[in-house]
């Protein structure tokens, strides 16, 4: 009756975790960049602390998450018209630097020059350049042509004299090498900033959407609620036929 349990209630658990990654990728469905959170599940013996299991037979089983990874596929790009905003063209990643200080990486190109005239992203993390976060001089018309380089024309000057002050920092890691945080940016398992790679190509005044099907989240949605009525249906009848075996037994007695 044990191994019914143990399975179910597992199960169950693990359906509701997979729920929460749906439903935060659904609710991400429109947020510039965003990368769909994949879960999946696998079953592993139950063992004891010398890693044996039962007389040498699984007898229990947990459902258990596999590394969690994410769908890299790229989100459509769509024209704003804006100059600050940038779309990564194919595979690339926009470096950022976080609060504390190291980088990270992110897909969501709607930028903005903030009070401090510094280039940064709309949760206000600073923009990395080839020196670092990139500044902006005032009231300056800033430019960002395909290969990343930041230009920009003071007031009240002609065309002409246009000047690139700094260049995106535009990288392209394996992807097997980057873990998404808790922000939703990623960066590498090792902790080391990626080299600049300069193949990576922006699109000017674009930016790409969310690579999330809110018609498919709704079906993993509905499938994962299913899954969690079958499971606490077993754990049900696992304590119907224990109360059955019960009665059996004082009967016999």
């Amino acid at each position: 009756m044990d191994r019914l349990i143990y399975t179910a209630m597992t199960g169950a658990s693990q359906a509701l975790e997979q729920q929460d990654v749906v439903a935060n990728n659904l609710a991400n469905a429109s947020t510039t960049g965003f990368r769909a959170q994949l879960a999946a599940f696998r079953s592993a013996p139950l063992e004891f602390g010398d890693g044996s299991t039962i007389n040498n037979d699984t007898t229990r089983t947990f459902v258990l998450s596999s590394t969690p990874g994410a769908d890299f596929t790229p989100g459509t790009i769509s024209q704003t018209g804006n100059p600050l905003d940038v779309a990564i063209q194919g595979n690339g990643w926009l470096a950022v630097q976080t609060a504390d200080g190291n980088e990270a990486y992110t897909r969501a190109g709607n930028l903005h020059v903030d009070q401090n005239g510094q280039l940064v992203t709309a949760s206000n993390l600073q923009v990395i350049g080839n020196g670092g976060p990139i500044a902006v001089p005032p009231d300056s018309q800033v430019t960002i042509g395909k290969d990343g380089t930041v230009s920009v024309l003071a007031p009240g000057n002609p065309p002409t004299a246009i000047a690139m002050i700094d260049q995106l920092k535009l990288v392209n890691p394996d992807p097997a090498t980057l873990q998404r945080g808790d922000d939703g940016l990623f960066r590498t398992s090792d902790g080391q900033p990626a080299n600049a790679d300069p193949n990576v190509t922006v699109v000017a005044g674009a930016l790409e959407g969310s690579n999330v099907n809110p018609v498919s989240a709704m079906v993993s949605m509905i499938t994962n609620a299913r899954q969690f009525q079958m499971q606490t249906k077993l754990l049900t009848t696992a304590d119907q036929d224990d109360q059955s075996a019960n009665e059996l037994l004082t009967f016999t007695s």
